[in-house]
């Protein structure tokens, strides 16, 4: 019998991809998978409700409680998220809509697992605001980009992507709405993509 791939995901907010995702294993469109925990750095995260809802284990790190004189102190915080992680022993790590940048030791100790979406076509666009970039470049066609996750933001190799017109009158709001499905759709199709290799 195949084992199934553990995953975990990393969240900050309402964590629509992560509902996606775990839908889409419940409804068997991902198979050989299972989320083993969700991790998030904020208290009150709707994502935790999301997944207490479905009897997967999560953990909070409370990023306002690593502050120092108003200062982030990211070594610190990144020490216990790497023990949480390693102790889930996850195969694939998944963010999904996690706010903060992960720091070059958390990237060392899970090599080739960490995986990100990022609502743009890669290159263009990374960072914060890409459909507000994309609209400002009066670009024609947007999309979104499941990618590697390395040091350099949004610059790891690409897994897959999918592409969206951008109609005439759309906002930062419409756009974003309008992508919400596709960045779904994609993020599940890479991950069985993944998983397809992993059982390779």
């Amino acid at each position: 019998m195949a084992v199934d791939t553990r995953i975990i995901v990393l969240a900050s907010g309402r964590g629509s991809n992560f509902c996606a995702l775990s839908d889409a294993i419940s409804n068997h469109t991902l198979t050989n998978a299972k989320i083993v925990g969700v991790v998030s750095n904020k208290k009150g995260a709707l994502v935790l409700k999301e997944a207490e809802q479905r009897n997967i284990p999560t953990h909070l790190i409370d990023s306002k409680n690593f502050s120092l004189n108003g200062i982030f102190q990211r070594t610190e915080y990144e020490k216990v998220l790497i023990t949480t992680i390693a102790s889930l022993q996850p195969d694939l790590i998944l963010l999904a809509g996690y706010l903060l940048v992960l720091g070059k030791e958390v990237i060392a100790h899970f090599p080739n697992k960490i995986i990100n979406i990022h609502p743009s076509l890669l290159p263009k666009f990374p960072g914060l605001h890409a459909q507000r970039q994309a609209l400002e470049k009066g670009e024609k066609v947007t999309g979104c980009t499941v990618h590697w996750v390395t040091e350099g933001l949004d610059e790891g190799a690409m897994i897959l992507q999918a592409k969206l017109k951008i109609l005439e009158g759309d906002t930062e709001a419409t756009l974003s709405e309008r992508l919400l499905p596709l960045e779904h759709a994609t993020y599940i199709a890479a991950v069985q993509l993944l998983l397809h290799s992993l059982k390779h």
